[in-house]
């Protein structure tokens, strides 16, 4: 079984039913070359900084650059793409609000091993969610185009309903259960926190470089700390629906606020924000 591919014209209930299904899918050329390059020029001088992973789980050869939205202004669009958003509204409609959960670039040098399989929703302590409850919505984004070569992403599609905790990748009879999402460049990979993943063995001459922009809901801790990662001043320009999206404002009830119960908003904007922005929701639909 391989990943699913729908076309760049899919709508939000489409990709989301299959995303549902399999815990993962892929949308061809959701972005334009051009936004991926502009992306990429942005990028490259912090990948070119980045040291390889200090372990074999994040790749010696392998470079995880963050703070997406403080050094690539153009990643805002893809932070803020609509479809992708109304995708995770529906994946994760049991909580009040969601969040950014990380953001970085991932590089795979020529050489690297495949990554250990794993699920994301690993990172919060390896609590146990239902396994009906969704907490994540993930995607990569392709920068250079993937391959099972070069290291595509590899995933065993339906297995985010797999009730085992540990030892997913081979099968009984020990052989390979993942497949590759290989993908054109400006498309979207999109998967569960449930899902059975990890970074493919770059077996070419090239490096593979993904983005990672993956959401949570809002009553669960973010994996990069956005208000650090994007300084005070940096966030003072950017417009508030991507501030809101990025943890400043209340999730769920009164989880996140400032001082005498405040809008963390405030601290970047002044007192001018109204209870009902403090309090509001994020749109989410029956799933």
């Amino acid at each position: 079984m391989g990943v699913d591919h729908l076309p760049p014209t899919a709508d939000a209930e489409a990709i989301h039913d299959v995303l549902l299904r399999d815990g993962a899918v892929i949308v061809d050329r959701l972005a334009s070359t051009d936004l991926i390059d502009a992306i990429s020029a942005e990028m490259q001088p912090y990948i070119d900084a980045t040291p390889g992973g200090g372990d074999d789980f994040t790749g010696r050869n392998t470079r995880r650059s963050g703070a997406i939205v403080a050094r690539s202004a153009s990643s805002h669009q893809l932070v803020q793409h609509e479809t992708i958003l109304d995708v995770t509204a529906r994946l994760l409609h049991r909580a009040k609000s969601y969040q950014l959960h990380l953001t970085q670039t991932i590089a795979i040098g020529p050489g690297s091993p495949a990554q250990a399989i794993h699920r994301d929703e690993w990172a919060f302590d390896f609590f146990e969610f239902p396994s009906d409850h969704h907490v994540q919505c993930n995607t990569i984004w392709a920068m250079t185009d993937f391959t099972a070569r070069n290291g595509a992403t590899r995933l065993i599609p339906g297995s985010q309903s797999d009730p085992t905790s540990f030892g997913r990748g081979l099968d009984d009879d020990g052989n390979d259960e993942t497949v590759p999402a290989e993908m054109a460049k400006g498309s979207c990979l999109l998967y569960t926190g449930k899902v059975y993943h990890g970074g493919g063995a770059n077996e070419s001459d090239e490096t593979r470089v993904g983005l990672n922009i993956t959401y949570n809901v809002g009553w669960l801790r973010q994996e990069e700390n956005q208000y650090l990662s994007v300084p005070a001043d940096v966030a003072a320009t950017l417009p508030d629906d991507l501030l809101r999206l990025m943890g400043y404002r209340i999730g769920a009830y009164a989880l996140g606020y400032i001082d005498d119960v405040r809008d963390p908003l405030e601290a970047i904007r002044g007192r001018g924000t109204t209870e009902a922005q403090a309090f509001g929701e994020q749109p989410v639909l029956p799933g």
